[in-house]
């Protein structure tokens, strides 16, 4: 019974997910009269996918009497919907390979790890390497990449990226994974191995750090 509470809880939210992507806002009682549901039982509905980050909700003006709360989609629940981002720039990439030369896409991953250079150096300025390591699982954090940052026992620093935002391009195109390799290097200042691949076939990407032979 419980199994079958829960699936009927995850086709709710998703039509509520669905409904809000398709009219843009809507309040409580529009949603209540769509799905058939209890005021009480919509609005737990609506209370989960606002602590999940799904969904926000904003006062509305009426024209007359008091405002009304209205939801809306937050850009993790836009995320729900397919996007076709990914093979687009699949596309875009395989045609400048065939025009251009294969040196033309590593020139343009090279181009892009030396921009994230130039954003990050400045963040790393008069910090240690715990400190720098902190920084860039943040950077990479608010860029998508579900980062987190610790260290070992034996003083091994470790991010682990348990989300790629990128993983359908860099398992074609392996540039962007030495790519990013090398700008961690050159941010962190450090030895970086990178000991777990997205790309390559792992559940995350796994980096161990440890401070550059000589520091």
């Amino acid at each position: 019974m419980l199994i079958v509470k829960r699936e009927e809880e995850r086709t709710t939210r998703e039509r509520i997910l669905f409904m809000l992507k398709q009219q843009g806002t809507l309040t409580a009682r529009e949603m209540t009269a769509d799905l058939g549901l209890t005021g009480m039982a919509i609005r737990r509905h609506l209370t989960a996918l606002e602590q999940d980050g799904w969904i926000e909700v904003r006062e509305a003006r009426a024209t007359a009497g008091r405002p009304s709360s209205v939801y809306q989609l937050t850009v993790r629940g836009d995320s729900f919907f397919p996007k076709s981002y990914s093979s687009l720039t699949l596309e875009l990439l395989e045609e400048l390979s065939e025009s251009a030369g294969s040196g033309v896409v590593d020139a343009l991953f090279e181009s892009r790890r030396d921009k994230l250079l130039r954003s990050g150096l400045p963040q790393m300025e008069g910090q240690d390497l715990a400190g720098r390591v902190e920084e860039l699982a943040r950077i990479q954090n608010t860029n998508g990449y579900m980062a987190d940052a610790s260290r070992e026992d034996d003083g091994t620093y470790v991010i682990t990226e348990m989300n790629c935002p990128i993983v359908q391009v860099a398992s074609v195109y392996k540039q962007a994974c030495r790519c990013e390799l090398e700008l961690f290097r050159s941010l962190l200042q450090a030895e970086v191995e990178r000991t777990e691949c997205y790309a390559d076939g792992g559940k995350r990407c796994k980096y161990e750090i440890r401070e550059a032979s000589g520091n």
